[in-house]
């Protein structure tokens, strides 16, 4: 019994602790939560004052604290305010960091007005680097969100920003119906100093359009306001508006007065700002303690020489511990500036250590940024060739014009994967391309790229003969495509340099181990030649047998080079035997995997299944969000097909109007989009509509931005130009109810 009231006393005690514990713990949470609210009025009322780095030291400490209690939204907040200060105190680039660090919390939390609020700075920043198309999208980002969150009162802060950089681009009718829209919301919620803004920068847009009167009459209630309420910054701008206001109009008297106000008001602020900058004490400062302490310690000790022994002796010992006391006093504050000055200069090496790694991401940021615009620009125009030849290859062309359509076909299918590899060489070169085995006709596959390329041969005169080895296989399981861009380069760089010459294809089979084939091509030519010297640099990218061959036969120097990463993608290995005047032979070999299926006999031939024809279409909305005049008009033709209605739109803020509106089954997004993109058009329905099917129809090199894609809200992609069984396969899945699982995401 004595045992069993032990442990109903150790429970009980366990228990008290663990209640304790749980009420300090909620205690120390409360007790951070107000230090953390503490600091960010004081770094307010630091910003206020201008005291910019007092105001950072407050918000560095509020950010350490709510990073202690995982407090996500207002860690999000905090970064935001840290960048306004980094780029009042001129660290545009720190600025940019702590704006993406607020920007990738709050979108994880769904934070959308502080998201908003975010969009809105970083669109101030772009604005003031003069960077104004970037700016406006930030800007129509940041009043979408905040329209979705019924926020109206911080729309005026973004027209107020959006109508200075239409006066800074002098779109004054634009910037006139944003100030109006500015100024109504200002009164609505007692907003003085961005009604007091607006009615100066209305003033600036009156004096534009030649309404001296009325620029007179805005600009100068805008400064009643701003002196009202002492917002210098909004006084000190009516001030040089209605200087040049009254320059413009030759009232140089009243444009002096003005300009003499705003000069007197800005010394004035700048003492303010100076008289708020932190000051250590210095050298000097330290040395006049020193002296003055010595001075004190030399006094004393002459007072003592008249009293007693004793007295004296006890008098100096308590003077030497008091000398030493100060000294080590003083050594302590010594020691304390230089570790501060340490501290500062670990600290701004860290943040030029930051600032480069900032720059290194951003130059990379770039060049991706660079290869996205390129795909898009040379994939968007393949899309309409692609799409059209398919349209007409479907409307019973005339028999001597199928031949010519489906040559246009395989040449734009065959120019989208040539771009495709040239934009991801440096993935091969990284070993980062993927395969993408699928069964195929290998004959067929050699016959095709012949019959491609047979025109160019024709125009050199020149003849191609074709030699399949007899009994070879016909059918591989393989990456296709890849293989056909190979064959196309080898074959398209022998008829280059080949005039009045012949041309032989060959494969044939090395060795045979299981059910793999290894498998040698042979692309041979009584061309030009290349000398032994340059032989051995003619897979080094921009390479060419000389300067004088590049004028003449024109090319990048890449093809080869494309060629041997593929080879070596694929397993395989490649190698050349050339002789100056006689010609060239490219040998590569390839591992093949027999398709043993493929070789069965057909008892019957299966008519292909259309399986949109088993669903009921009539009530279906599709919406496509495309720019692209030519693009809209294939996608829509390619669903009427189909027998589907479609809507077509072509910006995202069209885009998230229409879906308020209308109940769509799926939207096909475009990525690139002037105004906000597809991703922020997309990301802001996700607000109110989480079930809606949005697919992204982009033609944007996808392979390092998959993440992006799925965090938007796309349930899947389709990449133009697409192919019809793919782009109906996903279509079916979304219409029939099936769930959507995309090989991008997973």
């Amino acid at each position: 019994m004595s045992h069993f009231k032990y442990y109903i006393f150790v429970f009980l005690a366990c228990f008290c602790s663990l209640i304790f514990s749980q009420q300090e713990s909620v205690e120390d949470t409360d007790t951070l939560t107000l230090q953390l609210e503490n600091h960010l009025v004081q770094a307010k009322i630091d910003s206020d004052r201008g005291k910019y780095y007092d105001a950072q030291d407050n918000l560095d400490k509020a950010l350490t604290i709510a990073t202690k209690i995982d407090d996500k939204v207002n860690q999000g907040k905090i970064h935001t305010k840290i960048a306004k200060v980094q780029f009042l105190v001129n660290k545009p680039d720190l600025a940019t960091i702590s704006l993406h660090t607020a920007l990738k919390i709050q979108r994880e939390i769904n934070d959308y007005t502080n998201l908003a609020i975010t969009y809105n700075i970083k669109g101030v920043i772009h604005s003031n680097l003069e960077e104004y198309d970037y700016a406006l999208q930030y800007f129509n980002s940041a009043k979408n969100l905040f329209e979705q969150e019924d926020l109206e009162e911080f729309i005026s802060d973004v027209s107020l920003n959006e109508a200075k950089i239409f006066i800074a681009q002098k779109r004054y009718e634009e910037a006139k119906s944003r100030l109006e829209r500015t100024i109504i919301i200002a009164k609505k919620f007692n907003q003085d100093d961005r009604l007091s803004s607006a009615l100066i920068q209305s003033a600036k847009v009156s004096d534009a359009l030649n309404k001296t009167d009325l620029a007179l009459s805005q600009a100068e209630e805008g400064l009643s306001i701003a002196k009202e309420h002492n917002i210098l910054a909004n006084v000190n701008e009516a001030y040089v508006a209605l200087s040049d206001i009254h320059h413009n109009h030759k009232d140089f008297e009243r444009s002096y007065y003005y300009i003499k106000e705003h000069i007197k008001l800005s010394d004035s602020i700048l003492n303010i700002k100076r008289n708020n900058i932190p000051s250590g004490m210095s050298g000097e400062n330290i040395d006049r303690y020193k002296d003055a302490e010595n001075a004190q310690l030399k006094a004393q000790i002459e007072e003592v020489n008249a009293e007693s022994a004793f007295t004296r002796i006890t008098t100096i010992l308590s003077i030497a511990l008091i000398t030493i006391l100060s000294l080590l006093t003083l050594s302590l504050y010594k020691n304390n500036n230089i570790r501060l000055n340490t501290n500062t200069m670990l600290h701004k090496k860290n943040d030029e250590l930051i600032v480069a790694k900032e720059k290194a991401e951003l130059a990379s940021k770039t060049k991706a940024n660079f290869l996205s615009t390129v795909t898009h620009e040379l994939r968007t125009p393949l899309y309409a060739v692609t799409g059209i030849t398919n349209m007409l290859l479907d409307e019973e062309p005339k028999e001597h014009q199928i031949p010519h359509l489906k040559s246009l076909k395989f040449s734009g299918d065959y120019l989208l994967t040539f771009i495709n590899d040239i934009l991801q060489i440096n993935k091969i070169e990284a070993n980062k391309v993927e395969l993408d085995p699928e069964n195929f006709n290998l004959k067929n596959k050699l016959e095709n790229v012949i019959s491609a390329l047979s025109n160019s041969a024709n125009d050199q005169n020149t003849k191609i003969h074709f030699d399949y080895e007899k009994g070879l296989p016909e059918n591989y399981i393989g990456d296709q495509l890849k293989i056909s861009q190979i064959l196309i380069n080898l074959l398209g760089n022998a008829i280059k340099f080949t005039k009045d010459g012949d041309i032989w294809v060959k494969a044939y089979k090395i060795d045979v181990k299981d059910n793999t084939y290894n498998l040698r091509f042979e692309i041979e030519d009584n061309g030009i030649g290349i000398t032994k010297e340059k032989q051995g640099q003619m897979f080094d990218s921009f390479s060419q047998g000389s300067v004088q061959i590049n004028r003449k036969y024109g090319g990048t120097g890449l093809g080869l080079s494309i060629v041997k990463g593929l080879i070596q993608i694929l397993k395989g290995k490649i190698y050349l035997k050339s002789e100056l005047g006689k010609g060239t032979t490219f040998f590569f070999e390839l591992p093949l995997e027999y398709d043993k299926e493929a070789e069965k006999p057909k008892t019957q031939d299966v008519k292909k299944v259309n399986k949109m024809d088993s669903l009921d279409l009539s009530n279906v909305k599709i919406l496509i969000v495309e720019d692209n005049k030519i693009n809209q008009m294939i996608t829509k033709k390619i669903l009427n097909k189909m027998n589907l209605y479609c809507d077509v739109v072509d910006n995202g803020e069209a885009a998230v109007e229409k879906v308020k509106e209308v109940t769509y089954d799926v939207v096909l997004m475009d990525i690139h989009m002037p105004g906000i993109s597809g991703l922020e058009a997309t990301k802001i329905i996700r607000t109110f509509d989480k079930e809606l099917t949005i697919f992204a129809l982009t033609a944007v090199t996808l392979e390092d931005k998959m993440h992006e894609f799925g965090e938007a809200g796309f349930n899947d992609i389709i990449s133009k130009p697409f192919k019809q069984e793919d782009f109906e396969s996903k279509l079916h899945a979304a219409l029939s109810g099936e769930k959507i699982v995309s090989s991008y995401f997973s």
